[in-house]
């Protein structure tokens, strides 16, 4: 009862504040009329009005002349790509109309005088939702100076999220960007990010290296990874993907590939390829259009097949060539024996370099991640016992797509 009391007591003050507050103002006449003493002093100041005389500046200090000299060399050897394709429509499921998938965009750096441009592959996927449908066949790539060539993909490599354009433009148009190194980066050096953010021409980040040797998922659904890449802070959204991430004296040291956010945007860490994987892996990709992998001597059978005989994780070895680098290192096959009706199951792989396989593609990836006459081992389950096999590589095979048996 007295909380009530003491309640109402409280509203009334409160009222009586408002009351006189709004007293106050009616006695003060309509607070939207102008009054002849305001009116004057606005006169006043119409009558007064001047632009305002520029207070001259100093000089840019070391920093700031620094990133507007690398911006302004850097700028005309990045490019803006457009991809769309035309083998795919959107249906509306209410009124059954279809409408052309939107153009993807993204960002490409100028590699050499030759008209090639290093973009991330997934730029030129044309995707809904999140989910890659194709390579896109329309590429549309636009330089410093504004002007759209045509551009196609001539070599690309899923497992580092690399793409290589071939670009219609006059080579005297192209300027390749000078290259540096990654092996000597050091935690805490400033870097510049130059892209083209949500379709934004030309933008400059800037930032620091914050961390070393990542190890970061390029696709969530095949647990891609692209292994030794360059954390930095600078700014990087969508529409980033593909430029150059330069130092401080204006040279590439790796490509923006990913930022690790819940939204989807800029949250402080930004990952990119380091040069010197570039640097190795590009020249490839030119020459031969993919990666080449060992030839082993070994296939594996498919995930479906897989899945039937009881095996969710890793890559069941089917067929081991006689006398192959598998069969020499002590790899086993399946079998199978006449009247059975499921085959006999051999050695399954489950790692790779120390790392786990989960899947065909994995390994795959990873094989094209190996130096040529690297040792390669691997880790096998046989009978329920855990195997170390270790194999040096053959002659190379081209490499391919999930659902290639051979390895």
């Amino acid at each position: 009862m007295a909380r009530q009391a003491l309640t109402g007591m409280f509203l009334l003050a409160i009222t009586g504040v408002q009351a006189g507050a709004l007293s106050q103002g009616n006695s003060r006449g309509n607070p939207h009329t102008v009054t002849p003493e305001e009116e004057a002093a606005i006169e006043i100041g119409r009558q007064g009005a001047r632009v305002r005389p520029v207070v001259p500046r100093k000089p840019l200090n070391s920093q700031e002349a620094t990133r507007v000299r690398i911006f302004k060399a850097s700028k005309p050897s990045v490019v803006y790509i457009a991809s769309a394709t035309q083998r795919y429509v959107l249906l509306n499921q209410e009124t059954g109309n279809t409408v052309a998938i939107p153009p993807g965009t993204g960002t490409g750096f100028v590699w050499d005088d030759q008209g090639h441009v290093v973009t991330n592959y997934h730029v030129v996927m044309v995707d809904v939702g999140g989910a890659p449908l194709s390579e896109a066949e329309d590429l549309q790539v636009t330089l410093a100076d504004g002007k759209t060539y045509r551009a196609r993909v001539i070599g690309k490599s899923l497992a580092y999220d690399l793409a290589v354009l071939r670009v219609f433009a006059p080579l005297k148009s192209v300027k390749p960007l000078p290259l540096g190194a990654s092996k000597d980066l050091q935690v805490g050096q400033s870097v510049l990010a130059i892209g083209n953010p949500f379709g934004l021409d030309h933008t400059l980040t800037q930032g620091i290296i914050s961390g070393l040797r990542q190890e970061v998922i390029t696709d969530l659904a095949l647990q891609r990874k692209i292994r030794g890449a360059i954390q930095i802070d600078a700014a990087i959204n969508p529409g980033n993907s593909g430029g150059p991430l330069l130092d401080s004296a204006g040279r590439i040291i790796g490509m923006n590939t990913s930022i690790k956010s819940k939204t989807g945007y800029n949250a402080g860490v930004s990952f990119a390829i380091p040069v010197d994987t570039l640097n190795r892996v590009v020249p490839l990709l030119i020459a031969k259009g993919q990666l080449e992998r060992p030839e082993l001597g070994f296939s594996g059978i498919s995930n479906q097949l897989a899945t039937l005989l009881g095996v969710t994780k890793g890559v069941v070895v089917g067929g081991v060539v006689p006398d192959g680098i598998a069969e020499l290192a002590g790899l086993r096959g399946w079998k199978i024996k006449e009247g059975d009706k499921l085959p006999t199951l051999g050695d399954i792989i489950v790692g790779f370099q120390g790392r786990p396989i989960d899947n065909e593609v994995q390994l795959l990836d990873q094989l094209e991640l190996e130096s040529p006459g690297a040792t390669l081992v691997f880790e096998v389950l046989r009978e329920g016992k855990r195997l170390r096999i270790s194999m040096r590589p053959g002659q190379p095979k081209p490499g391919g797509m999930k659902g290639e048996p051979l390895l």
